[in-house]
């Protein structure tokens, strides 16, 4: 065989080749995706609403349906032998109730020099019903004592050198909202030594350093409140919990309602449950589970999962130093994902100082999910904008490649700009849950990655889903009222406007110009929550530092059990059995 016939011969081996990966390609892309309709008995049961997810936000929603229709019939499905065990889990996240206090890319900056305060007075008034929510859930007997799953930890926003500046003028404009009017400033190196301590000691006396404070900060464990309230839903025969249980098919039948589809991870057999409505609260799986049911708009999402790293320390020397949350403002052109801080964190009982957070990169769409999640989620529909994104967005990318190439040196590096004695042995790495930001693709539209949350609602409202991530579990109240709205407007304005202000007394209101009542609200919740905050208008001081709060009235105590106590595939009890 001559040279110039075996070079053809390659040629055509490799062209070949080629076609037959193409052909592979398109085979993948324009594979069925939609879960195919199941053929149930006909006279099986139908439950009003399924959950799929046991974290924070299929709880937060079946706490709302239980007193809004105690006569509901609802059925939670969760993947993991546990609730609470992903992106909920106290050692998954930073555990910030996102107030907008301290995140300074909450505070844009215009050309001009002006600071907006429109996104983080936004995010302040979620917290605050966030936070009525809980306290109504205190006085029901839904959750258990405060401190367990929420403490006051003052919020500060520290910043040095050139953007002493932006934080001066962001205080300026921030003190104008009734939201915001507490907010202390300080450039005084010994006054924010008070503050933070580990922030100031061993730092160079002649850089310029600046921080604001608000002491109605908190630390909020979310998996504590995704167990309690779950835990409470358990007393109520028309709940139901299936643990071990993994969702494998959501299809729509011709009478309008649900077939879900789950299959027992112990044995393997599979089941079908009948219902009229669907949410999804399975994280970053909920773009998989959304492409099962087939809807038309569901096409338009696509998924990219990024996940963070903190450093953690519990020694004593460290953690009793240390009883803020200190943010940071992050590097010009990074992604809000960027802004470190260096975190109080009270999780079980035990507290801790976290700092980060480093983007690590995962195909993952879940801590404990598959690294061929990513690949399975890319359909015909939303290839093109997935690769349309990563071309537009080369920053990030280039980011995350610096981000997962930091050796523990260089990390320790950028904990010392917030804490410059820190020491490397006093510090672990802690892996943080996966945070699936947002692809969508409108049609006429170029294709957008989304650094937020948004809730996906059917036409008719009989299936809903919460996609994307920050500020993600601080504002879970406020979202269910918002997905709530989308999926049953009439009831909202009608039979249930009564009992949504009494769970959240601000409900339809805006606090941020309604200076009268966000004061009654903060007074309110900060009594019964054991936060910090001195009432404007009411004489009876409200706990400060964390003191002990009043038992409420009608407050029953959360079982002891750390999680609900369910066989794998079964149902539970209407009476939780102790913790084995």
């Amino acid at each position: 065989m001559t040279k110039t016939n075996k070079m053809k011969k390659i040629l055509m081996i490799v062209g070949v080749l080629l076609i037959v990966v193409l052909v592979a390609v398109l085979l993948f892309l324009f594979r069925p995706v939609a879960t195919k309709p199941v053929k149930l008995a006909g006279d099986e049961p139908v439950v009003d609403m399924v959950l799929v997810g046991g974290g924070i936000m299929s709880a937060t929603l079946g706490t709302y349906l239980s007193e809004l229709e105690p006569t509901w019939k609802i059925q939670m499905y969760e993947r993991l032998d546990k609730v609470a065990q992903e992106s909920s889990n106290g050692f998954h996240n930073a555990g910030t109730g996102h107030s907008g206090f301290m995140e300074m890319n909450y505070t844009a900056e215009a050309e001009d020099g002006s600071i907006s305060i429109e996104r983080a007075e936004k995010i302040a008034v979620q917290f605050e019903i966030s936070k009525q929510f809980w306290t109504h859930q205190v006085k029901n007997g839904a959750l258990g004592d405060p401190k367990t799953f929420i403490n006051p930890v003052p919020h500060i926003a520290f910043v040095w050198g050139d953007n002493v500046d932006f934080l001066k003028r962001r205080h300026e404009a921030m003190i104008k909202s009734p939201l915001f009017s507490d907010m202390i400033y300080s450039e005084d190196k010994t006054e924010i030594g008070q503050w933070a301590p580990l922030v100031t000691k061993g730092r160079d006396d002649s850089q310029p350093i600046a921080a604001t404070r608000m002491d109605i900060g908190t630390d909020v464990n979310y998996g504590a409140i995704t167990t309690q309230l779950i835990n409470h839903l358990g007393k109520n025969s028309n709940f139901n919990l299936k643990v071990s249980t993994e969702v494998t098919g959501i299809s729509r039948n011709d009478d309008g309602t649900w077939t879900v589809s789950v299959k027992n991870l112990a044995d393997n057999s599979v089941s079908h449950t009948k219902t009229r409505r669907v949410f999804i609260g399975a994280g970053g799986a909920a773009i998989k589970m959304l492409q099962m049911t087939g809807l038309p708009e569901s096409k338009y999402y696509a998924g990219f999962p990024v996940g963070g790293l903190f450093l953690m320390t519990d020694n004593p020397d460290v953690v009793n130093a240390h009883t803020a949350k200190v943010y940071g403002r992050a590097e010009l052109g990074a992604p809000p994902m960027s802004v470190p801080h260096i975190d109080t964190r009270y999780i079980d009982g035990k507290k801790y100082v976290l700092f980060g957070p480093f983007a690590t990169y995962s195909n993952k769409f879940l801590k404990n999910g598959s690294q061929t999640d990513l690949l399975a989620s890319a359909t015909k529909d939303n290839a093109l904008p997935m690769a349309a994104v990563g071309l537009d967005n080369l920053d990030l990318v280039k980011y995350l490649v610096s981000q997962v190439s930091l050796s523990p040196e260089q990390k320790m590096a950028e904990l010392r700009k917030y804490y410059p004695e820190a020491k490397q042995a006093d510090w672990i790495e802690n892996q943080g849950g996966q945070r699936v930001q947002i692809i969508k693709k409108l049609p006429n539209e170029p294709a957008k990655l989304q650094f937020g949350t948004e809730i996906f609602a059917s036409q008719d409202g009989t299936l809903s889903a919460l996609l994307g991530a920050s500020p993600g579990a601080s504002t879970s109240p406020n979202m269910m009222l918002d997905l709530l709205a989308k999926s049953f407007p009439d009831e909202v304005q009608g039979k249930w406007n009564a009992k949504l202000l009494e769970i959240i007394p601000s409900y339809g209101q805006d606090l941020a110009k309604n200076p009268e009542l966000l004061d009654k609200v903060r007074t309110d919740t900060s009594r019964t929550l054991g936060l910090v905050y001195t009432s404007k208008t009411q004489s009876t001081p409200v706990p400060q530092d964390g003191a002990d709060v009043p038992e409420p009235t009608k407050f029953v105590p959360s079982p002891d059990a750390k999680e609900p106590v369910v066989e794998v595939g079964e149902e539970s009890q209407t009476e939780p059995k102790k913790a084995a």
